[in-house]
Parts: structure tokens; sequence; C-alpha cells
């Protein structure tokens, strides 16, 4: 029985286990005990409760930073990917994200060797799954969760809105909405109310949170806000205004979809054709294309036919993609 099969199967459980270890959050239990942990630290006057609380972050932030080290070392920009994770809404990790760029990279490798592909092809497509794979997970969370917040949050100015016409503060107005409207806008407005309780300014806490969104809508809310405490105004008014715009926005993205889905479906089809006729082939007849896994030319020859494809499918994307 060769070798290399085995040490890759053991290289893959390896993985699987270490991945399901990062990606698997704590039992209920276990959260409901810490949070009555954290309770209890929080209101105690005791200084040994108090003291022990402080050593237990202090431990809790070393071994956090032990375990993202490594991945901070290998990644090229360590702070651009923390925030694509922080955007996606979920608490991962640079060590979470790296396993399972590590997992999913040694999976495909073992099905590839166990398949009888090359080694080194299969090493190359393996590397290639495991960081265009995530990267491109994270980016469709990412997009999604931005359409339901560009979505919501005209509804939430709304609520502002009615909120400043009432008589309320626009500090008020910000728990409202983290109170009233649905995530992911609740979710963020109640990050900037927190932000606001513990010390920061109104500026500082909606600033830093337009910088993680990296959305102009949300941009242009905290844009207003600043002019709107340079010059004066009626707020409540000037936030209608900016409401009606982004509403007409979200319409105009709309029209510009309905008009380029024709030419954005061509680019799909042309993109996929090879790729979907290779593969009835290679189902109809594994021989004929065999070739291109075994035969350096044919291996060669594809490799530059997929980069030319490559350019070409990006400058479709790019032909039918709009910027408003």
């Amino acid at each position: 029985m060769p070798i290399l099969p085995v040490v890759i199967f053991g290289l893959v459980l390896i993985g699987a286990v270490v991945l399901i270890f990062a990606i698997s959050g704590p039992s209920p239990a276990k959260v409901q005990s810490r949070r009555l942990e954290e309770l209890r630290e929080r209101h105690s006057r005791s200084a040994e409760i108090t003291t022990q609380a402080q050593m237990k972050k202090l431990m809790a932030s070393r071994k956090t930073s032990a375990i993202d080290g490594l991945a901070t070392s290998l990644m090229p920009n360590p702070a651009l990917l923390r925030l694509r994770l922080s955007r996606t809404g979920k608490n991962w990790t640079l060590g979470q994200y790296m396993t399972a760029c590590a997992g999913i990279g040694m999976f495909v490798l073992f099905i590839l060797t166990v398949r009888g592909a090359p080694f080194f092809l299969s090493l190359l497509i393996a590397i290639m799954a495991g960081l265009g794979l995530p990267h491109f997970i994270v980016g469709k969370m990412i997009n999604r969760r931005v359409a339901q917040f560009t979505s919501k949050f005209p509804d939430a100015i709304e609520l502002m809105v009615r909120g400043l016409r009432s008589g309320l503060p626009i500090s008020e107005t910000l728990g409202i909405v983290a109170s009233e409207v649905p995530a992911p806008v609740s979710t963020e407005f109640q990050n900037v109310s927190d932000k606001m309780k513990i010390g920061r300014t109104m500026e500082q806490a909606l600033q830093e949170t337009a910088d993680r969104l990296g959305t102009p809508e949300f941009q242009f809310f905290v844009i207003t806000l600043a002019i709107q405490r340079e010059t004066g105004g009626n707020l409540g008014e000037t936030l209608a205004n900016l409401s009606d715009v982004l509403r007409k926005r979200a319409q105009m993205k709309l029209k510009i979809k309905a008009m380029s889905s024709e030419s954005k479906a061509s680019a799909i089809i042309v993109g996929a054709l090879p790729f979907i006729v290779f593969g009835i082939i290679f189902m109809l007849n594994p021989g004929y294309m065999g070739g291109f896994f075994s035969e350096p030319r044919l291996m060669i020859a594809g490799s530059v036919g997929l980069g030319w494809m490559g350019i070409g499918v990006f400058i479709m994307a790019k032909m039918v993609s709009f910027e408003i």
C-alpha cells in the first residue's frame, strides 16, 4: 500500500478534528455559567473576586494572542483580514480562518490524490481551494449582510426622524433603533450605543462603525450628522431627506441590475461553458481527457488556457459591473 495516501489521510483527519474544534462554539450550559460568573464579578465588591476577574481577563487575552499569533505571522495583511471577518457579523478569529483554510486544502488534496491525480497538480489545486474557497464564502457573507443592512437602514433613519420630531435627543433615538429595527441594523446601532456608554463620543463611535461596515449609505449618515452638528439646522428634516435619497439610490440599483441581467447571464454562460464541456467529456471518456492530468505538455497548455479564461472572465465581470 503506498505510504503517500496514508500520510495525506492522516493529515486530513487531523485537520478535520482541528477544524471541528475551531468552528464549534461552546455549549449553552457553559455560556450560561460564564455569563453568571461575569455578572457576579461585575457587581461584586470583594477585592479578591475583582483581582481574580482581572487575572482571568489577562490570561484570556494572552491565550487569544497565542492562538492567533501564528496566523498573524503567516498572513500578509492580518489587519485587513480581521476587518473582513468582523464585517461578516461572526466572532471568527484569524486562527479559525487559517484552520479552515488548512482543513479545506488537505481535504481537496486527499480527494484528488485518491482519485489518481498527480501529486503536484493536486497540491496546486488544494492550495487554490484552501485559499480561495474561504475567501469567497467570507465575501458572500459580507455582501449578504451589507445588503440586509442597506435594505433596513432607511427604515431606521425614518424611525430616528420620528423620535427627533417627538422631542427625543439623538442619543436616545440611536438606542430606539437598536431595540426596534431588525438585525443587522440593530446590532450595529447597539454597538454604537455601547461605545457611547463607555465614554466614546457619538462621532467617534459612528465613524468606527462606518469604517468597519464600509458602506456608502452609512458613511452618508455619519457625514450628515457631522455637518449638522457644525452648521446647525433641523436634524429631523435633514435625516428625512437622507432617507429619501437612500431609497431612490436603492431603486436605481435595482433598475441597473434588471437592465444588466442579460449581459451578466451571457458572461456566466460563456465563462462556464468550457468547464462544463470538459466535465461532460471527462465523464464520457476519461482516457481522452486524462492527459491533462498526466501529460506535461497538456498540463502546460491547460494552465495557459485557464489563465486566459480567467482574464476573459475578469474583463467580462468588470464590463457588467456598475457603480452608483
